[in-house]
């Protein structure tokens, strides 16, 4: 995580160096070739207090694994399993810190395998989306609604919006290169101070354009 950290904020500073160098300001209305390195998101799942503690044991308190690249993002040592209509799939990794509700994000892909109508969706957004069963190893629980395909997007600074030239909520695209290469559209821009530069998509898409975890993509303005 440090290494992708530090090729997060390499980038940034190239974008910067290079406005420089072709006389612009921030916000000056010049083209600039930015880039964004691509982050990998796994299925993963969000839990909500009460649920955690039903899935395993009272007073249970998740375990860190490893930073992840948002500040105070991280990947928790516990896993559960998530029970569909026609399948389930096991050693699902739980992402803290907790939230108010808690969130399955799967892959098109997965919510097949699992029987389940997935919509694309922005993290939170889980009016009326599809439930399932998630099961740990002290309990089971069944939520009404929170599974959802993570629409894809990109995180920002404001900083770094200002350098890259967009604002908040705005619509992008990404040029990908090499033999499976194109245009990815209707990526998200998500910008605050709490944020690192990182695109985040998941593992059918990383893996319909052969990408690999932070590497380097063009972004392009609609």
């Amino acid at each position: 995580m440090a290494v992708h950290q530090a090729l997060i904020e390499q980038v940034t500073q190239l974008v910067i160096t290079e406005l420089g160098k072709k006389g612009c300001t921030i916000g000056g209305g010049c083209l600039v070739r930015t880039m964004v390195p691509v982050g990998i998101s796994a299925r993963h799942v969000h839990l909500q207090q009460d649920h955690l503690e039903a899935l395993f044991g009272k007073g249970y308190t998740l375990t860190k694994r490893k930073e992840l690249s948002q500040i105070g993002q991280y990947a928790a040592e516990e896993t559960v399993t998530l029970v569909g209509l026609k399948n389930k799939i096991q050693k699902v990794r739980i992402l803290g810190p907790l939230r108010k509700e808690t969130q399955v994000e799967i892959t098109a892909s997965e919510a097949r395998l699992l029987g389940i109508i997935a919509p694309v969706r922005n993290s939170g957004d889980l009016k009326n989306t599809p439930g399932l069963t998630i099961v740990g190893p002290k309990g089971s629980i069944i939520i009404n609604q929170g599974v959802i395909i993570a629409e894809r997007h990109i995180h920002m600074s404001p900083e770094e919006a200002r350098v890259y030239q967009v604002t908040n909520g705005q619509k992008v695209k990404v040029k990908i290169p090499g033999v499976k290469g194109g245009m990815m559209d209707n990526i998200s821009l998500r910008v605050d101070k709490g944020y690192r530069l990182d695109f985040h998509i998941d593992t059918d898409d990383a893996n319909a354009f052969q990408l690999q975890q932070g590497q380097l993509l063009e972004l392009v303005k609609e």
